[in-house]
Parts: C-alpha cells; structure tokens; sequence
C-alpha cells in the first residue's frame, strides 16, 4: 500500500538539488583552470589540490552519517541541512576569493577553503540523502521523489554550468562569480530546510559504527557492491569531463567562450530527459533504466572522440546526447539506494539508511576526486601548461583523452558492475503470497 506523502514535502525535498548541483558543478568545472591559468599551478599540483578535499570526504562522509543517525530529534536530519547547507556556501564562496599572490600562499588558501567546504557538504549531503528512505516507505514515491530531485539538480548545474564560467572570464572574473555561486548554495539549502518542514520519519535507524566498519556493512551487502562499484566510476568519468570542458574549449576549439555553449548543450537535454528517464524506470525497471542511460552516456562519451576536431556544430549535437545519458545516471542509482537500505533493513531488523548514505556520498565524492586528478596527470603526461596561445599534438591529445577517451572507459566498464545488481528484479516482482493475497 502506497503512503501518503505531502506534495510540498515530495517536490520540496528538491530543492536540495540547487545546492548540491551547484556545489558540484562550479569547482567541477572551474576549480582546475582557475588554478592553472589563474593562478598559474601546474596541471599535476592542481589535479592534487582538487583530489584531496574530496578524497578527504571519503572518510567524512561515512562519519556525517553515523553522527546524522545519533539525531533523536522529531526533524532529525533537517538541522544538518541548516547549518551545514550554509557553511558550504560560505566555502565554495571562500574558494575563488582568495589571494592570487604570493604563489605558496594562494594555494594554500584554495586548499584550506575548499576542504571546509567539502566538510560542510558531507553533513549536509549525507543526511540530506537519508531522508529519502525516512520519510517514505514506497518505492515509487522514492523514484518520483528522485525524479523531482534530478529536474532540479539538472535545472541548478545548467545554469550554473553556462552562468558561472561566463562570469569568471568575461563579466566580473573568478571572485563575483565565487560570491554568486555561494549565495545560491547558501539559498538552496535554506529552502530545502523550510520545506521540509513536518516530514514525517516513518522509521527509526540505530547509529553506525566507525569507517571500517561502514565500509564492511556496505560493501559487504550484496546488492550495495555492484552499484557502488558503478557510482565510482561514471563519478570518475564525468567529473574528468567536466573539469575538461574548458580546456577542450580552448585548446581543441580555439576559443574558451565556446565552452560555456558546449555545457549547455550538455545540461538543457538533462533537465528535459528527467521525464522520460522517469517514464523508461516505470516501464524497464531502475536497473534497466540504469543501464539504458550508461549506454547512452557512454555511446555519446564515444563519439565525442571523432567531433573534437570537427565543427563546433557536431560537438553541440553529441554533448546533448551525452547529457541526455548523464541525466538518466542520476535519476536510477539515488532511486535505487534507499530500495537497497530498505532492503537491509528489512533482513536485519535495523535501520541503517543514514550509514549505507554516509558510504554512498563518501564513494561518490571519491569518484569525483578521482576525475579531476586523473585529469590532471593525463594533462601533465601530455606536457600541458596553461596560458599558451598555442599547444602542440602531444598537449592537444592529451585534452581529447581527458575529455573523451577515458571518461568513456569508464563508464563503459561501468555496465560490468550494473548488471550484477539484483534487487531490482525481486522488487517489481511479486512475492508468492503477494500474489494470493491480490487474488
């Protein structure tokens, strides 16, 4: 039997998605050139100084959950949306406002801040997610909850995606467009809070223990394995993508104002897919759902490879296509984590969606450092350095691997893991006593 949950709460729980996507997409996007053409670091530092406060939430993530599950509060996971939502706003905005000399100093002050901000985002991250299995028990108003998140998400990295670098190198540079960018996270998370406001906790959950043991509950949760296997690759994969874009812009079309464009085509098809990314998880289920939207993904991942060097028009066409695939990939595995911790906690008489979203979060942020710092060395291998008005082959292919030829390995090898997910198929199957009992 479906529950009944209110729409404010349903389609309000998106708007977390502002923050988040926001989060995830400038320093995605920008946090690498700003560094090797703002700030002059080398493409190999610059990789490391964006791996480390991600990385570094692998190990926070898990520990925002266990301290979010230790929440006996009536609201429980809505006070870490209030504090921490802020605070990560406030560090994303700290980022891109730092000096720019002298050299030691500028790159400690990017390191410093974006680890702060990457704390702030595990605490507000982590328990957001969780409340997506605590506020309902059924499985099709947790996919239409992620239906409404995903529009969101793909509606805040569109226009953060074309806003934000068209300020950074035309209107008012890297500093507005930090401050900008903070005040919208700061704006997200306070409305995801406010809206949120009387969900209901249909389920209490015991506290998690440390690190090792999270990892052990969760990786050793047959059905948690494979899509965690999957998240951290096509996170590796489309974070490398991202964080190419403008280099792919400058160096492989002659102009870094085309790279603005190439994100929008990228996004636009995103925010118009969610529909029929819904539609498809109705009707072939969220696995089959999951894996038509990595073929797709990595299908257009694949063509890009050919169209870099050709017309401006070409690479639109397939970067839509692309996003189309990109969006599909958020909507089926953040649907499909609250069936697996329902699932545990079915089995094992616990409740542990706030440990199984500290793993996940944790996981996914770690693919994202991944990208960028594997970016970083492909460029670095290929003699990359920033602020030349001309590069040479070695430079130029080392772009085109990092924009095309690796992502797309990625998430192709990605499809391995996805099919070995199972939960999927006993879920939209009834059981032998469901079916007598509808009988």
């Amino acid at each position: 039997m479906s529950d009944e949950l209110p729409a404010r709460i349903r389609r309000g729980y998106a708007l977390g998605g502002v923050a988040s996507g926001v989060y995830g997409t400038v320093p995605s996007l920008l946090l690498m050139p700003y560094l090797t053409e703002e700030l002059g670091v080398g493409a190999l530092l610059a990789g490391l100084v964006v791996f480390a406060p991600k990385a570094w939430d692998f190990v926070c993530n898990p520990l925002a959950g266990r301290v979010s599950d230790r929440v006996r509060r009536h609201d429980r996971r809505r006070p870490f949306l209030l504090v921490a939502g802020p605070l990560m706003g406030v560090g994303l905005a700290f980022v891109f406002t730092g000096p720019s000399t002298p050299f030691l100093l500028a790159l400690a002050w990017v390191l410093v801040a974006n680890l702060a901000a990457a704390t702030a985002y595990a605490f507000f991250q982590v328990p957001y997610l969780a409340m997506s299995a605590e506020v309902t028990g059924d499985y099709g108003v947790r996919t239409q909850m992620m239906a409404w998140r995903v529009g969101v998400v793909t509606s805040a990295i569109a226009v953060s995606g074309v806003v934000a670098p068209w300020l950074a190198t035309t209107a008012g540079g890297y500093r507005a467009m930090g401050v900008l960018s903070g005040l919208v996270v700061v704006g997200g998370s306070l409305a995801v809070w406010w809206c949120t406001r009387g969900a209901p906790v249909v389920r209490a959950e015991a506290a998690g223990g440390g690190l090792r043991d999270q990892l052990r509950v969760v990786l050793g949760d047959v059905h948690a394995r494979p899509l965690v296997a999957a998240l951290v690759l096509q996170a590796a994969g489309t974070s490398m993508l991202l964080a190419a874009v403008a280099y792919a812009a400058r160096v492989l079309l002659g102009d870094a104002a085309t790279g603005s464009y190439l994100f929008g085509a990228f996004v636009v098809p995103g925010v118009l897919s969610a529909p029929l990314w819904a539609w498809v998880g109705r009707r072939h289920g969220k696995r089959g759902g999951y894996v038509i939207a990595t073929a797709v993904l990595g299908c257009g991942l694949v063509a890009m490879v050919g169209v870099w060097t050709g017309s401006l028009a070409w690479c639109l066409v397939w970067a839509a296509v692309t996003g189309a695939g990109y969006a599909g990939i958020q909507v089926f595995p953040l649907a499909m984590l609250p069936d697996v911790a329902a699932h545990d906690a079915r089995t094992t008489g616990r409740n542990r969606i706030g440990l199984f979203s500290g793993v996940w979060a944790g996981c996914e942020l770690l693919g994202f450092a991944l990208g960028p710092g594997l970016l970083g060395v492909v460029l670095a291998l290929g003699g990359y350095e920033g602020g030349q008005d001309s590069y040479g082959t070695a430079a130029r292919l080392a772009v085109l691997a990092g924009t095309s030829v690796v992502p797309a390995a990625l998430v192709l090898l990605s499809l391995l893991a996805i099919r070995a997910y199972r939960l999927d198929d006993a879920l939209r199957t009834p059981s032998p006593v469901e079916s007598a009992t509808a009988s």
